[in-house]
C-alpha cells in the first residue's frame, strides 16, 4: 500500500479516521473528506500535508463529490482505492417518521456513495483500483427502527455489485464490507423520527469492537483485494447464513435485540 492513493470519506471520526491513520501509517497517501474541517486537519497536522490532503466534504451534495476527486487528481495525480465510509443511521418506526429523514439517509449513504464513485471511477480504472463500500449487516436484512437505513446500505449494496459485474473484464476491484456493532459515534448522530439527533447512543459500546481493529480488517481486505468482508460473527456471518434458511428466527432475534435497547421506539 505504499505510495496508493486513498480517498476516504466520512473521515473525521469513527472507522473513516481509524482508516486513515491506518493507510497514512503504511505509507499510503491519503484524501480526507467530511463536513468537519477541522477534525479532517488534526488528521492532517498529524501524519504532514506530504501525506494527508483534508477536503471539506458534504457527501449528500454532487459538486463537492466532484471537487473531492478533482482535489485528489491535483494534489497526487492518480486514485487507487475509494472507500465511500461517509453514512448516517436513523432510530425511528417508519409510520412516525418524517419523511425527510428517510430521504437524508439516502441521500448520504446512497447518493454519496454513487457521486463519488462516478466522478473517481476513471481513474480507478486506469489503475487497476479498489472501490470499496462500507455497508453494515444492515445491508442483508432489515432492522426495525432503521427503515431507512437499511433501505440505504440495500441499495449501496445492489449498486457495488452490479458495477463489480458491468466492469468484470476490467482489472477494477469492488470490496463490499459489512460491519456489525462498532464503537464509533454512528449511533449518537441517528436522526430520530423528526430529523434530530438521537445524542446518547442507547447501546453498551464498550463491547463493541473497536475503529482501529475495523480498520485492520478493512485494510487486509482490500489489500488482498476481497469480494466481501463481514465482520462480526454473531450478528454478521452467523445471521447472514441462517437468514437464507431460516429467515423468520434472524427476523424474531433481530427484533429481541433492539427491542432489549433503552427508549426503544417498538
Amino acid at each position: 500500500m505504499n505510495n496508493k492513493v486513498v480517498i476516504i470519506t466520512g473521515a473525521s471520526s469513527g472507522i473513516g479516521r481509524a482508516l486513515a491513520l491506518k493507510f497514512a501509517s503504511e505509507g499510503s497517501k491519503v484524501v480526507v473528506a467530511a463536513r468537519r474541517l477541522e477534525l479532517l486537519i488534526s488528521i492532517e497536522n498529524e501524519f504532514g500535508s506530504y501525506s494527508i490532503l483534508a477536503v471539506e466534504t458534504d457527501v449528500s451534495k454532487e459538486e463537492d463529490c466532484k471537487n473531492l476527486i478533482e482535489k485528489t487528481v491535483e494534489k497526487f495525480g492518480k486514485i487507487d482505492i475509494l472507500i465511500n465510509n461517509a453514512g448516517i443511521s436513523m432510530r425511528a418506526l417508519f409510520h412516525n417518521c418524517e419523511t425527510e429523514v428517510l430521504k437524508r439517509l439516502m441521500d448520504v449513504n446512497f447518493w454519496g456513495t454513487v457521486y463519488c464513485t462516478k466522478f473517481a471511477l476513471p481513474y480507478l480504472l486506469k489503475t487497476g483500483g479498489s472501490l470499496v463500500g462500507i455497508i453494515s449487516v444492515a445491508g442483508y436484512f432489515g432492522l426495525p427502527g432503521r427503515s431507512g437505513y437499511s433501505a440505504s446500505k440495500f441499495a449501496v449494496r445492489g449498486f457495488l455489485e452490479t458495477l463489480r459485474i458491468e466492469f468484470l473484464k476490467s482489472k477494477l476491484h469492488v470490496l463490499i464490507v459489512a460491519p456489525g456493532f462498532v464503537n464509533s459515534e454512528i449511533r449518537e448522530h441517528a436522526l430520530k423520527a423528526d430529523g434530530t439527533p438521537q445524542g446518547e447512543s442507547p447501546r453498551n459500546e464498550k463491547n463493541m469492537m473497536s475503529t482501529q481493529r475495523c480498520a485492520v480488517l478493512i485494510f487486509k481486505a482490500v489489500k488482498k483485494r476481497k469480494r466481501k468482508l463481514v465482520l462480526s460473527l454473531v450478528e454478521g456471518k452467523m445471521a447472514i447464513f441462517i437468514s437464507k434458511w431460516w429467515p423468520q428466527l434472524v427476523d424474531r432475534a433481530n427484533y429481541k435485540l433492539l427491542k432489549s435497547e433503552p427508549d426503544c421506539p417498538f
